[in-house]
């Protein structure tokens, strides 16, 4: 596998960047929270995380959240399901979130 194609996986793994008031906070710790694919291993999340932005990762925890049931014009939907990881960095390694890559 080439270093290109291996750096679009790492794209495809990450979703997006969860900023909350809690996930903010994290930041204190040295944490950042993604969204991921719901199919996405601890492995693959901590290889993308590294490939991407380039730091040192400590630890990776994921957490699954089912998708709230919700009405709209009386009718009954559902959101999807998907999947959070809260990454923690090696001291005094950083990820700037509210900049592109």
């Amino acid at each position: 596998m080439s270093s290109k194609s291996a750096k679009a996986e790492h794209f495809d793994t990450l979703l997006r960047p969860v900023v909350t008031e809690k996930s903010t906070l994290g930041s204190e710790h040295n944490q950042v929270t993604f969204q991921v694919r719901i199919d996405a291993t601890k492995p693959q999340i901590k290889a993308a995380i590294e490939g991407v932005f380039g730091v040192k990762v400590k630890a990776v925890n994921t957490l699954r959240q089912q998708g709230k049931l919700k009405r709209f014009r009386g009718k009954l939907g559902k959101r999807p399901d998907y999947k959070k990881a809260i990454v923690t960095l090696v001291e005094g390694e950083t990820i700037d979130i509210t900049t592109g890559v």
